[in-house]
């Protein structure tokens, strides 16, 4: 059985494209928002599931057992951009399980013949918004994640933006809402939608039988990129690494010498020869279990992982490939360099790397930026082709974040 088995509502579909007032372009039929399959009605006159205040309230059968659901819903009309108040009451979605042998708590709403009843409360910029108006929600998701912006291309205006790596999330039609199951071993039966206020409108409703909740989470995690066929390693670095349910980095190659030798160079600290190679190399991921991670050079894929067996076994291996997790988590450094004479603090650089040659930035700088110091400050940091990210400090002291000591 899949992990995420989006459910055909095209039996209770009542409204069309022409009920939008933003975005009327919005994707509809087979969709994949944020790695995640939604089905919406291909009909454009008839793909929509519309509620206002005065419907009536919608149940949509569901009759699986399942950690959780997943919306895709988006608010058609709203006041907050007039002065309208926050978190004002769109609709209740009323979960009912299976199987309940007691009364649901309060929280839950009390238990019905079929089970219990779950009700939960939607509200504007809490778990739904409109597209346009009044910001992103908070407890919901753009339908849209993350972009890598072109690496080697692009506006010289965007050239700070591009330091980040990545777009932003943005909405294309919709935004989703995940609901969990507090119960996952109890079928649930369905979902009823009992409108409450402003009209919306719902185009997809996905069952989760992963054991994890659909979107990310926690932060990235530094993995090491090994291509074990030699012919593949040899050639010029071009790798990248695409996430379906998740993010990445930029891929960049690792030094070939060892820690040792970087420490004993008599230019420690001033950079080292760049790789010229395709491995190794690292990247950095922010992913759900179930995501895949795909490793390319240049139009070739080399391999696929499950991100979640990376986490758990830290080191996949496939044909032509090795995937390792090399995050420990992190430790605070503060570092103060002082004069021997004087026990006054030097301006100096201060490098920070893992074992593998990794690069750590200093506190409030993205992980590469451009080279500069501006005197005065305490840190400013870069990295621009040989100079792996140095600290410059007009103080002597600086902070980062290093890996946890092993």
């Amino acid at each position: 059985m899949p992990d995420y088995l989006p459910l055909d509502l095209s039996a209770l579909c009542n409204a069309g494209l022409d009920v939008l007032d933003e975005k009327p372009n919005t994707p509809i039929g087979d969709q994949l928002c944020r790695g995640l399959p939604f089905l919406v009605n291909d009909d454009p006159a008839n793909c929509f599931i519309a509620f206002d205040k005065a419907s009536g309230g919608v149940t949509i059968p569901v009759n699986s057992r399942a950690t959780g659901l997943i919306l895709a819903h988006r608010l058609l009309k709203s006041d907050l951009m007039e002065g309208g108040p926050l978190g004002i009451p769109v609709a209740d979605y009323v979960f009912r399980l299976a199987g309940s042998e007691s009364a649901g708590s309060e929280s839950a709403g009390g238990e019905s013949a079929g089970g219990e009843e779950i009700r939960v409360p939607i509200r504007e910029r809490f778990e739904i918004a409109h597209i346009s108006l009044g910001g992103k929600p908070f407890v919901a998701l753009p339908d849209r994640g993350q972009l890598k912006m072109r690496r080697y291309e692009g506006s010289w205006s965007n050239m700070g933006r591009r330091q980040t790596e990545v777009t932003g999330d943005y909405s294309r039609g919709y935004f989703l809402w995940a609901w969990r199951n507090p119960h996952p071993d109890r079928e649930i039966e369905s979902l009823e939608v009992i409108p409450a206020g402003p009209p919306f409108i719902i185009a997809g409703l996905t069952v989760s039988q992963a054991n994890e909740h659909p979107f990310v989470r926690q932060g990235k995690r530094e993995a090491r990129l090994t291509l074990t066929d030699p012919e593949d390693a040899e050639k010029p670095f071009d790798l990248r690494v695409d996430v379906d349910r998740g993010v990445a980095s930029y891929v960049h190659p690792l030094p070939e010498a060892s820690a040792d030798d970087f420490v004993g160079d008599d230019f420690a600290g001033w950079g080292e020869t760049q790789n010229p190679k395709s491995s190794p190399a690292y990247v950095e991921v922010a992913a759900i279990p179930s995501a895949t991670v795909t490793v390319k050079q240049g139009e070739e894929t080399v391999g696929e992982v499950r991100w979640g067996d990376v986490e758990q076994k830290k080191v996949v291996d496939t044909p032509r490939m090795r995937v390792e997790l090399l995050d420990r988590g992190r430790n605070w450094v503060n570092v103060n360099v002082l004069d021997d004479d004087t026990g006054r603090p030097v301006p100096c650089r201060v490098h920070f790397r893992s074992p593998e040659g990794i690069p750590y930035h200093p506190t409030a700088t993205t992980t590469r930026s451009t080279p500069t110091w501006i005197p005065g400050t305490s840190t400013s940091a870069g990295i621009s082709g040989w100079d792996r990210s140095p600290m410059r400090t007009s103080t002597g002291s600086a902070r980062g974040g290093c890996p946890a000591a092993r």
